[in-house]
């Protein structure tokens, strides 16, 4: 195998020899063994007496041993007894006790004994005892009088059984009796009392014991207590003694603590290591005394120590040499205290420091079987050999003892054979059987072929070789790796033969092969180890708060090692998921929904696959509106407050911001509350300011980061004695609705500020500087009152002041109001228009005088409308319009004006009554403007190398028009036209077929050229194109050529991009439309230049003027196209023909000179 393994690919061998083990050796079935004990019962061994008696003695070996008996050191013979059977291939026996046998017949010591030709093994001592429960002897049990306050102790005494019963005291309804610091039950199962109180008098004091093995209870017969106070003693005892007080009307005195429980000063105890140590310390003592524990010279072990019993009972675990010592149990209340201090010693039964193991040795070689045990005493060693002690057993050369230490050397085939230790002391021994095997045995491997280890990344691997073999084998691992040799420090090779690999990486997955070598041969064994991504929890669950009966989701993703497959488990506080519909899991995440109190907590996700886990918790706090608030009490009551406390409700997990204190007036607004004042949610007590003459009732609400709580029930009615008002309405106002009137208006007070019954309202009033004595009058239930019969806006001094039943309120302050107003009587004078442009005028007027304002100025309005226009065809009326100037004004601006326009303007002055007569009209005149764009602007194909082009008059001619511009472009070149204002159409011949042309179109008054419209058209070679007005779908002509045109369209334009130096390039369509004020933004006729123009950009051509208002909309080419004109041009595009055009008169054509610019 290991050649097969060479051949596979590089190879690095792991040597390690193991040595010799001195070691326990599993040695194989199939092999010659001496016997080796498998299972035996206990060393004490009770049994019940109604079920047959089982003594367990299991052994192997090779050949399968014998077993036998001894019975109190005797031989034990069960072919003599029918009821003893022993099972087959085993020693157990079975005593047969169904028939009705005594199981005390059976009784004793024990010891069993597996033997084959190779050596004889032996059991431990096996103490056989019946388990007793005895019946509880008869007494007579008289009741007790106690005097309260006074110590008892009630007896128990149960029979001694085996085992020791367990003792609990209870009742006749079978409930335990309740146990306190006052009263609790010792260790020996007495019942004691600190101090009696009356409510310990009770006839049925039980005492009950519980025999473990035979699970059957007895009870004692029941106590009664009776305790009595003085006088109920000296009643009771009056009757006999002459109607005497034999007792003080006192109590038992309190006292200082004294010991029930230990009742000497100084105690000692013993006990084994291993075992249980209890000490217990009772007191007697009024009020009761409270126990406490500590240890001379050293600690009480935390981790192995508990305080039962309240306190009165230490109780320390797996007792060691170092609990040993002094221990003080102390007793205390406030007239003392008493302290008793208990000795510990502790032994120890014999334990193993170093156990003989099996020894498995070829001919001739050496070895030791070691037996150390410790103890306290220190226990004695003592050799057995087949059962038989060493000294007794023949003789063997190769063997010799040395304390408890065996040697052997040289050892030779047949001295096989099996040794007993026996180590031990005063309180028990220990036995062990160790066997010594003479073999001869090649190499074998006893781990499982093939067998593959799955191992995480990171996480040590290791890989078992169990192997057998006399000599011991060394091991040898072999790992195939990629032609490097493996560092040996990477691995480590424990004596068992195991490989580890401490830090598993990728790289380390493949083949492993061990192979065992002695003098006798040679075995191995292939390994495969797999490293395993992993598993991590990469979006763990967050923290949540949330509001009950709301729906909460926890979050958990993780990734895994795709090849092991994964299971994602839910903890809540470490324990199950309720078994509740409510909780839903997903692959990863877990929904709970309508959550309640109880599901707080903390919540985990375990990420499982069968290597390994991955977990994250996160806590859940559930939240909830606070509770209501309780208990509402009303202290310290004053005229005008209060003293208000409460007792907060539940924060459910949320803590209380605030509470809110409301109160309801059942005088004046029953049934509705009104928010008083706030308090830090850390108080629970408020000091309420209250008003006169209200009946409070009063309530608490509690805030927390959910909300309010519900109202707290109301508390008990308080009522306040009336008081004169304390204070005025207020926003007291006066003014003036009609022109002999005042108006004086307040804010009233509410039912809260009255301070008691008839409230009223006295107004006062007079006219400024010019009245001494003031006028009042008392009104009641209103916020207004009329003053008729006053001069035209004068000023008065308002009072309001407030009365009741029990007086007047504060004196109030004054306040200016004045009378109403009355429309202004005067027009402004001295109107003047100063017209500044086309769009823009400026009017003046001379400012009223005060005596006609009649009220208060506020200002002057401008009323101002377009009558007509100067123009014919242009005659209708503009809207009317105001501007509004402050009163301070004499002057101001209409602007947005309509140029070559009649406008008329009157000027009003106004108060806060209205608008006083209008100013005598005045007329205006704006001067001319820039016209606006053409109507339309289209163009349309004539014949093959002809267009025509057409427009109209601008909508807005803003003068005369003077005539229009004309521009056109193809390429770089440009030509101008000015044509006369009553022209609207020409047509341009001779054009170049395949060619793109743009034009422009503005008109002229003498202020100026407006905005342009742009249209676009091409020729091509069999009729110009006209783009993109020309609608093919109304040609009907045209409507069978649709496909051929289309195509013949494709051929040209890419014809056009080859032939680029012969013409320019241009988009389809660019408008352009300009709309803005004529006067600010003239269009001037150098302003529109021509520059090249790239298709790749659909930008304005360089050196364009974009109009200012955006596009214009242009007109439909569903028109008719007019030859209106012929104009001849060379090939070249230069200007040869004369114009010709159509008009409403007869024009002269324009200069060829000025008319026309070479393309050159």
């Amino acid at each position: 195998a290991v050649m097969d393994m060479q051949r596979d690919g590089p190879l690095a061998l792991l040597l390690l020899f193991l040595g010799h083990m001195i070691t326990a050796l599993e040695v194989p079935l199939d092999l010659p063994q001496p016997p080796t004990i498998t299972h035996q019962s206990p060393k004490d061994y009770i049994v019940d007496p109604r079920e047959n008696i089982v003594i367990h003695c299991e052994a192997k070996g090779k050949p399968h041993p014998s077993f036998s008996w001894t019975r109190n050191g005797m031989h034990f013979d069960m072919d003599k007894d029918p009821k003893v059977l022993m099972k087959p291939r085993s020693g157990t026996l079975v005593m047969d006790i169904s028939g009705g046998e005594r199981a005390e017949a059976y009784e004793g010591v024990y010891q069993c004994s597996a033997h084959n030709e190779l050596g004889t093994a032996v059991s431990n001592s096996i103490i056989i005892r019946q388990s007793r429960s005895p019946l509880w002897s008869k007494e007579r049990i008289s009741p007790i009088v106690a005097q309260m306050g006074q110590s008892l102790i009630l007896h128990c005494r149960p029979p001694a059984g085996l085992p020791p019963p367990i003792i609990f005291w209870m009742d006749n309804n079978f409930q335990r009796l309740p146990q306190s610091r006052r009263v609790s039950q010792a260790l020996n199962g007495d019942l004691y009392f600190s101090n009696v109180q009356p409510e310990d008098s009770r006839s049925d004091y039980i005492c009950y014991a519980r025999f473990p093995h035979t699970q059957t209870i007895q009870q004692k017969q029941p106590i009664s207590v009776r305790v009595l106070d003085m006088d109920s003693l000296n009643d009771t005892l009056a009757d006999y003694f002459n109607d005497t007080d034999l007792f003080s009307d006192k109590p038992a005195e309190e006292r200082a603590p004294v010991f029930m429980v230990p009742s000497e000063s100084v105690s000692s105890k013993m006990v084994l290591r291993g075992e249980v140590l209890e000490m217990e310390c009772v007191a007697d003592g009024l009020p009761t005394p409270a126990v406490s524990w500590v240890k001379h010279n050293g600690e009480i072990p935390s981790g192995r120590a508990s305080f039962l019993n309240f306190d009165k009972t230490l109780r320390i675990t797996d007792v060691s040499e170092t609990d040993a010592g002094e221990y003080r149990c102390i007793a205390k209340n406030r007239h003392g205290s008493v302290h008793h201090n208990i000795r510990v010693t502790v032994n120890a039964a014999p334990y193993w420091i170093s156990a003989p193991k099996n020894l498995v040795l070829a001919p001739k070689e050496m070895g030791i079987i070691t037996c150390r045990a410790a103890g306290h005493p220190k226990p004695s060693i003592r050799w057995l050999v087949n059962g038989l002690p060493i000294e007794d057993a023949p003789k063997d050369p190769s063997r010799r003892v040395e304390g408890d230490t065996l040697i052997f050397s040289e050892v030779q085939t047949g001295s096989s054979a099996v040794y007993q230790c026996n180590a031990s002391n005063q309180y028990g021994y220990l036995l062990s059987n160790a066997f010594v095997n003479v073999l001869a045995e090649p190499p074998r491997v006893l781990t499982l072929p093939n067998i593959v280890y799955q191992v995480i990344m990171n996480k040590p691997a290791l890989l078992e070789c169990v192997t057998f073999g006399s000599p011991v084998p060394t091991i040898t691992w072999c790992v195939c790796v990629l032609s490097s040799m493996l560092e040996g420090n990477a691995y480590v090779f424990h004596e068992n033969g195991t490989l580890e690999i401490d830090m598993s990486q990728p790289s380390n997955s493949g083949k492993y092969t061990c192979v065992a070598r002695n003098n006798l041969g040679i075995s191995e064994n292939h390994i495969y180890l797999e490293v395993k991504e992993p598993t991590r929890i990469l979006r763990p669950p967050e923290y949540r708060v949330v509001q009950r009966n709301r729906d909460v989701v926890f979050e958990c993703k993780a990734k895994h090692d795709p090849s092991l497959v994964p299971t994602m488990t839910w903890l809540k506080d470490d324990g199950e998921l309720p078994d509740n519909e409510r909780f839903e899991m997903d692959s990863d995440s877990l929904t709970i929904t309508d959550v309640t109190e109880s599901d707080a907590g903390t919540y985990t996700c375990i990420m499982n696959t069968t290597l390994d886990q991955d977990s994250a918790s996160a806590q859940l706090t559930v939240v909830e509106h606070p509770g209501t608030p309780t208990d509402l009490e009303l202290t310290d009551p004053g005229a005008r407050s209060v003293q208000l406390t409460w007792t907060p409700g539940d924060e459910h997990n949320s803590p209380i911001k605030k509470f809110l204190i409301q109160y309801e007036d059942a005088l004046h607004q029953s049934g509705v509350w009104h928010n008083l004042t706030e308090v830090p949610g850390t108080k629970t007590t408020a000091h309420l300011k209250l008003s006169p003459y209200v009946h409070y009732s009063f309530r608490v609400l509690a805030l927390n980061d959910v909300g309010f709580s519900r109202p707290s029930m109301p508390s008990r009615q308080y009522r306040t004695s009336p008081a004169a008002p304390d204070e005025n309405p207020t926003e007291v106002k006066g003014h003036g609705t009609e022109h002999n009137n005042l108006v004086i208006t307040w804010k009233p007070l509410t039912p809260l500020q009255a301070n008691g019954p008839g409230l009223q309202y006295k107004v006062m009033w007079r006219q400024q500087d010019m009245e001494k004595d003031w006028t009042s009058v008392s009104v009641a239930n209103v916020s207004k009152f009329v003053v008729s019969g006053t001069p035209t806006f004068v000023p008065y001094e308002v009072l309001v002041q407030t009365l009741n039943e029990n007086g007047p309120g504060p004196k109030p302050s004054a306040v200016i109001g004045y009378s109403g107003e009355d429309f202004p009587s005067a027009a402004p004078g001295d109107v003047r228009v100063l017209v500044l442009n086309s769009t823009l005028a400026e009017v003046r007027w001379s400012p009223v005088s005060p005596e006609s304002v009649r009220g208060r100025l506020q200002g002057y309005k401008v009323h101002y409308h377009r009558e007509r226009s100067l123009h014919r065809h242009n005659s209708h009326h503009g809207k009317h319009r105001t501007e509004i100037f402050s009163p301070n004004k004499t002057s101001g601006k209409l602007p947005d004006l309509l140029p070559y326009s009649v406008y008329s303007l009157e000027v009003t002055a106004f108060n806060g009554r209205g608008e006083g007569p209008s100013s005598v009209p005045q007329r205006f005149e704006t001067p001319e403007g820039v016209p606006g764009a053409p109507s339309f602007f289209k163009v349309s194909a004539l014949d093959l190398d002809s267009l025509t082009l057409e427009w109209g008059p601008p909508h807005e001619r803003n003068g005369r028009l003077s005539g229009y511009t004309f521009k056109y472009q193809t390429g770089e070149k440009t030509c101008e036209l000015d044509l006369p204002s009553n022209q609207s159409s020409f047509t341009l011949h001779n054009l170049l077929h395949s060619t793109r042309y743009k034009f422009y179109i503005s008109a002229r008054t003498q202020r100026g050229v407006g905005p342009a419209l742009t249209e676009e058209a091409v020729t091509v070679l069999d009729r110009a194109m006209v783009s993109p007005q020309v609608d093919i779908a109304t040609q009907g002509w045209f409507i069978g050529l649709m496909s051929a045109i289309a195509l013949l369209i494709l051929i040209l334009l890419i014809i056009c991009f080859i032939k680029r130096n012969k013409g320019g390039k241009y988009p389809v369509k660019e408008k352009e439309d300009a709309h803005g004020d004529p006067e600010i933004q003239p269009m001037k006729d150098d302003d529109i230049t021509f520059g090249e123009y790239s298709d790749e950009d659909h930008k304005p051509l360089k050196g364009s003027r974009t109009p200012s208002s955006g596009s214009v909309k242009r007109d439909g080419s569903d028109d008719s196209l007019v030859d209106s004109g012929d104009t001849q041009f060379n090939e070249d595009g230069s200007f040869i023909g004369q114009y010709s055009g159509r008009s409403d008169k007869e024009a002269t054509p324009p200069s060829l000179v000025n008319a026309m610019n070479s393309f050159v």
